[in-house]
Formats: structure tokens, C-alpha cells, sequence
């Protein structure tokens, strides 16, 4: 069983900063990639960024620049540093990663509970 634990989520003024991280936890081979998504009211679920395991890393159009996603692979964790905040980042913003729980198994999805980012204009 995988657990994504997410953390760091809250209100900030635009043009702020915030710092979302995601640890995984449980019993499994090995993690493929780590990422973030969001999903505003009304709207879908988007990628935010993404980074496997090998360090390449990718960015929604809209956050780059603004946005890092960075992890630490001997402690299972990702960060998502987020600056420059705008109104229209708000959104629950939810941890995933593709796991694959024993060799040789098919890797899956898991997705965190997710972390409410409001940002006030």
C-alpha cells in the first residue's frame, strides 16, 4: 500500500510564495515519477510540473518561470516551490505518483489527498 502525504498549502497575496511538499510512504519497488496537479472549482485537473526519477522535469506553460518542482529521491519526496502566486493559481493542488509496487509489476498511479492554495488578490 502507497500513502501520499501532502503539506504546505494555505492562503497568500498574489506575488507570494509557497512551498508544497509530498512524501511517500509504504512498501514498494520503486517510484517512476512524482508530480503535481491541480484542479480549480469548474475545472479539470491539470499538470502542474512533473519529475522522474532520472531528474527530467515538466512544466505546465503557465507556471514556468514561476513555479520549481524539485525532489528528493532517497526520502521519496517532492517539493513544488511556487512563486510569484496569482489569483488564478488557485486551486486544490494533489501530489501523484507512478509507482510500481514490485518487480516485475506494472507501475501505478497514486494520487495524494490534496492541499487547497488560495491566492487573494
Amino acid at each position: 500500500q502507497v500513502q501520499l502525504v501532502e503539506s504546505g498549502g494555505g492562503l497568500v497575496q498574489a506575488g507570494g510564495s509557497l512551498i508544497l511538499s509530498c512524501a511517500a510512504s509504504g512498501s514498494f519497488f520503486s517510484i517512476n515519477t512524482m508530480g503535481w496537479y491541480r484542479q480549480a472549482p469548474r475545472k479539470q485537473r491539470e499538470l502542474v510540473a512533473t519529475i522522474t526519477s532520472g531528474g527530467a522535469i515538466n512544466y505546465a506553460d503557465s507556471v514556468k518561470g514561476r513555479f520549481t518542482i524539485s525532489s528528493n529521491n532517497g526520502k521519496n519526496t517532492v517539493y513544488l516551490q511556487m512563486s510569484s502566486l496569482k489569483p488564478e493559481d488557485t486551486a486544490v493542488y494533489y501530489c501523484n505518483a507512478d509507482v510500481r509496487p514490485t518487480w516485475p509489476t506494472r507501475a501505478s498511479d497514486y494520487w495524494g489527498q490534496g492541499t487547497q492554495v488560495t491566492v487573494s488578490s
